[in-house]
């Protein structure tokens, strides 16, 4: 289990190769950036990566929309308007939840990018970004883009019993990918992967914090 405070999440994503610095720009219709929200359950004196939830839309049906109806991070396409891809995943953030990030005070770090698999999609670099939010935060469909939000349990989202396989099917062709199922919906594609690697370099971090301690005891 990735029991890494959240106070220590910033040194856990620190210096990932490929990770954008918060101050980087992106390219219009090249670019676009996701913001993986945690909430720490209320109470906790020093909450932990398993004691939060994570903050995933549903996106709404679309002919438009090549991820029409799919589970997703909160986020959306580089605009000129914005600074930096951070300001683009907390702008798409209050745009599609209402939940309002401040950098300063919300941005733990950075993934590496991702980029679709599959060539129908578009030819998107996306940039995922991580942030903390108080333990009241709260979120609600603020666009037609957005058919509901979900708070996941990140302990659920780790749990090896709920991943599996989901089949894809599209234009005449099926593929069987791994997900995760919760909640009653199945997370897959993008998604999966930005939530896997988050997952993989907080267990990561975490083995190494325990081989430090066992280290300093000998």
């Amino acid at each position: 289990m990735t029991s890494v405070p959240l106070s220590q999440l910033s040194e856990a994503l620190s210096g990932l190769r490929g990770s954008p610095s918060p101050a980087f720009g992106g390219a219009p219709g090249r670019d676009a950036a996701v913001a993986l929200v945690l909430r720490p359950s209320p109470g906790l004196r020093e909450p932990r990566v398993e004691d939060a939830d994570i903050l995933l839309i549903r996106r709404g049906e679309s002919e438009r929309d090549p991820w029409s109806g799919q589970m997703a991070l909160p986020g959306g396409r580089f605009d000129t308007d914005d600074p930096t891809l951070a300001a683009t995943a907390v702008r798409e953030t209050r745009e599609e939840t209402a939940l309002v990030l401040e950098p300063k005070r919300n941005l733990a770090g950075s993934l590496p990018p991702v980029q679709p698999s599959v060539l129908r999609l578009p030819p998107v670099t996306i940039w995922p970004f991580v942030f903390r939010a108080p333990p009241n935060a709260s979120a609600r469909p603020a666009s037609p883009e957005v058919a509901s939000v979900h708070w996941f349990p990140v302990r659920a989202l780790a749990d090896p019993a709920r991943r599996g396989t989901y089949r894809h099917h599209t234009a005449g062709d099926a593929r069987d990918l791994p997900c995760i199922r919760v909640g009653g919906r199945v997370v897959w594609g993008l998604t999966y992967r930005i939530l896997t690697q988050f997952l993989a370099v907080a267990e990561d971090s975490r083995r190494r914090r325990r081989g430090q301690r066992e280290g300093d005891r000998r």
